[in-house]
């Protein structure tokens, strides 16, 4: 059973705010309503550290101050109970965020019985365990800073693309065909006939793009890729503008806007939150337009250069597309995202532009983030001839039936046209400095986990 109070009973009428408003309020009495993180007992004083979903803060309870019954119901709460709390603000520079609440009161929600405790305590905790318990580990502090990070992260993102006249449009989550390769599909069985999850956008909002002129969409991809690493999630957010009548070099410019935007919104809004996480923001800070760039060959060449010099253990094969170890290497003599362009055609999608200076190598770019976070934006100029995407379609050995609608996009009215993508998940994890990007999303989705 739990122990429950009317939330409606509030014995003040102290305004109501929230833990990252609360400078706002210095010298007055307030209201919160949040939960108990932790509760440390000195004597006769109580330090109870509340959150609200907006940060923490900490209470003094000195038991002369309170009445008796309200010392006990403090010190009788258990982590996570819910509470509503009113208090004086108090400036004190010595607290994280600045401020410290002198406790008037608490009103109980819900007390947390003492025979189940929340499972997640101050202690250390294995990463399975966590991630068993993640609907309840997102509640500390380190996490919750994260997920506010990620949502300023989409915020900054989407205001920077309505800003600059791009036009948000949705693309379909299920689709007929592959857009990046067959191999790495989720079927699904649609009313009898197969069908896919999407692993990306692109594909349909070329389409938008010919009719609005510069469009993005935001969503959930899917990619079925048995892989272990850091940077991978099976399900995943992307955001991919799409730009009619822009070439490479329009690609690359907005590319490196857009990121330095959004970090810098981070850096203004979520300074807090950063702290949080421990984050070097001096690293975040360099990061501004415009950003180094450099071909595939002279990003090959750096490679072999330093596997010459014993900085890599194994020499780069000229012609592979670039590894994490390599990505890792090219992007570490860089402090801000570097511009790895014009790959080999033979390495990427089927939809990609050769280049009309030599056709082995594509009209791609991939942005490495530094610290070692690998690609966070991968795009290109698209094939916007008919006869060629066609053949390369073919080429791929990928069914021609599927793509005829993709294909009429050629036939009438086709342009240049350019567009990239952005996981979230590698840009939250970057931005954050985090060591594996499960930690980017509330629920990760990943070769060994669907659960909770």
């Amino acid at each position: 059973m739990t122990e429950e109070t009317n939330v409606t009973n509030t014995a003040t009428e102290a305004p109501l705010t929230t833990i990252a408003r609360i400078g706002e309020h210095e010298g007055k009495t307030i209201t919160l309503r949040g939960w108990l993180y932790n509760l440390r007992e000195s004597g006769k004083l109580l330090f109870p550290i509340f959150r609200d979903g907006s940060g923490t803060i900490q209470g003094i309870v000195p038991k002369a101050a309170v009445a008796p019954e309200v010392f006990e119901r403090i010190k009788g709460l258990t982590q996570e109970s819910s509470v509503i709390v009113t208090g004086k603000v108090r400036a004190d520079h010595r607290a994280p965020g600045g401020y410290e609440l002198d406790v008037e009161n608490v009103e109980v929600v819900q007390r947390v019985p003492e025979d189940t405790p929340f499972p997640i305590s101050l202690k250390e905790h294995g990463t399975d365990f966590l991630m068993e318990h993640r609907h309840l580990w997102i509640r500390t502090p380190r996490q919750s800073a994260i997920l506010r990070i990620r949502a300023e992260i989409i915020k900054a993102a989407r205001d920077f693309l309505d800003d600059n006249g791009f036009i948000l449009t949705d693309p379909p989550i299920l689709t007929p065909a592959a857009c990046e390769g067959t191999s790495t599909l989720f079927p699904v069985e649609y009313f009898g006939d197969e069908a896919y999850l999407t692993q990306s956008g692109q594909l349909y909002i070329e389409s938008t793009a010919l009719a609005l002129g510069k469009v993005y969409s935001f969503g959930p991809t899917f990619r079925a890729e048995k892989s272990k690493t850091r940077r991978h999630l099976t399900e995943f957010w992307m955001v991919e503008p799409e730009w009619a009548y822009a070439g490479l070099d329009d690609l690359m410019g907005l590319a490196e806007q857009f990121i330095s935007f959004i970090v810098g919104r981070v850096l203004t809004r979520r300074a807090a939150d950063l702290k949080v996480l421990g984050r070097d923001v001096a690293k975040l800070q360099s990061i501004q337009a415009p950003f180094p760039r450099l071909s595939y060959d002279e990003a090959a060449q750096m490679l072999n250069d330093a596997h010459a010099k014993g900085l890599l253990e194994h020499p780069f094969e000229y012609g592979n597309d670039f590894g994490s170890p390599d990505e890792t290497y090219i992007s570490s003599q860089f402090d801000r995202p570097v511009m790895v362009h014009r790959y080999p055609a033979a390495v990427k999608a089927f939809y990609m532009e050769p280049d009309p200076e030599n056709s082995k190598y594509a009209l791609c770019v991939d942005v490495l983030a530094p610290e070692g976070y690998g690609e966070i934006i991968g795009g290109s100029q698209r094939i916007s001839s008919y006869e060629l995407l066609k053949q390369r379609i073919e080429d791929h050995q990928l069914p021609l039936e599927a793509f005829q609608w993709y294909l009429d996009l050629r036939r009438y009215g086709s342009v240049p046209h350019s567009g990239f993508g952005m996981g979230i998940e590698r840009a939250v994890a970057w931005i954050c400095g985090l060591e594996h990007v499960r930690e980017t999303i509330p629920f990760a989705r990943t070769l060994n986990r669907i659960y909770p």
